[in-house]
């Protein structure tokens, strides 16, 4: 099994960055493919991005390409997302995901460990 603990989350304006870190711990990082999920009140948890376990696939929702960065370090045993011109709409929990199950996956069930969530509020 396998733990993980987000943090870095926060309140910013429009345009701003936030970086987001989640720290695993148990097994073997490096074992697990990675992913962020979102969730805004009564929304459904919503696809972010995910990342192969070497770090050198990665895969993002249309809505953050180009704004937003995941990326590993296997030796920290942690997973960022990089988040920059942040909007409003980007408000939401939220939350890092490992899956020893698939391939890079943008389905919520296909991952088999969760964080708690990290929060993040834009402001326009």
């Amino acid at each position: 099994q396998v733990q993980l603990v987000e943090s870095g989350g926060g309140s910013v304006q429009a345009g701003g960055s936030l970086r987001l870190s989640c720290v695993a711990s148990g097994r073997t990082f490096s074992s697990y493919r990675m992913g962020w999920f979102r969730q805004a009140p009564g929304q459904e948890r919503e696809f972010v991005a995910a990342i192969s376990r070497s770090g050198d696939s990665t895969y993002y929702a249309d809505s953050v390409k180009g704004r937003i960065t995941i990326s590993r370090d296997n030796a920290k045993n942690t997973m960022y997302l990089q988040m920059n011109s942040l909007k409003p709409e980007d408000t939401a929990l939220y939350y890092c995901a490992a899956t020893d199950r698939v391939l890079l996956s943008t389905t919520a069930g296909n991952y088999n460990y969760w964080g708690q969530g990290t929060q993040v509020t834009v402001s326009s």
